[in-house]
């Protein structure tokens, strides 16, 4: 999560204790400069309360069990991608063999590396789809864990990988298309690594766009009742 500057976080407090709307603090502050996430994590420091005081809130820091559950996660998330996509490159492979290769040569390799992609998927991912249910569900009792330092810093590089992948399968594609080289098993194989960095890269970014629009929906929702 990101620092708040110590200036920014002096006036919030100073204007909580006049009495300024929430609403009113945020909208001086965008029109001043300040980013969203600024001002978010700003008014975020101080709870809504009828104190006559601004009361302040714990401020995050790197808990030690939320990085492990973090690291599990996108490590078991990046080994199961990388073994689904073995797995799939293999059956292409057996599907469409090359004329130019020898398969009885290569079939052993290709069995033993669909074993291993195998063998892989069925330990990485449950463990995948576990972290995953332990992240929603202490999501579900804290929403603020939605901002952890370690998961933004996890999901950006996730989303730089995954972009970087698809970047890279697109300029392939082209260069083969270019070059009048296009196979089905190539064509294949290029859609099978951007859909699954393809399918990451939307559901990460995804997470980002609802974690960063929470406390703005709430924030609606509550006004909508009080109407």
């Amino acid at each position: 999560m990101p620092s708040t500057p110590d200036e920014l976080s002096e006036f919030v407090k100073a204007a909580l204790a006049r009495g300024t709307p929430r609403a009113e603090i945020d909208a001086v502050l965008r029109q001043a400069g300040w980013t969203t996430d600024q001002t978010r994590m700003a008014l975020a420091g101080y709870a809504e309360s009828n104190f006559p005081i601004p009361v302040p809130k714990p401020r995050p820091y790197l808990d030690a069990r939320e990085a492990f559950v973090y690291l599990v996660l996108f490590s078991t998330l990046y080994w199961s991608a990388y073994h689904l996509g073995s797995l799939l490159f293999d059956i292409i492979n057996v599907t469409f063999p090359d004329p130019a290769s020898d398969a009885s040569r290569q079939m052993p390799y290709v069995r033993n590396s669909m074993r291993w992609s195998i063998s892989s998927l069925v330990v990485a991912f449950p463990v995948f789809l576990y972290m995953s249910w332990l992240v929603g569900r202490d999501i579900a009792a804290d929403p603020n864990k939605r901002h952890s330092r370690v998961r933004r810093w996890l999901t950006y590089m996730t989303l730089f990988f995954a972009s970087g992948i698809i970047i890279g399968d697109v300029i392939t594609l082209l260069y083969n298309l270019l070059g009048g080289e296009i196979t089905i098993r190539f064509l294949l194989k290029a859609l099978v690594v951007a859909f699954i960095a393809g399918t990451v890269f939307w559901y990460y970014l995804s997470s980002l766009d609802e974690a960063r629009d929470g406390p703005e929906r709430r924030r609606t929702g509550d006004i909508g009742r009080e109407e």
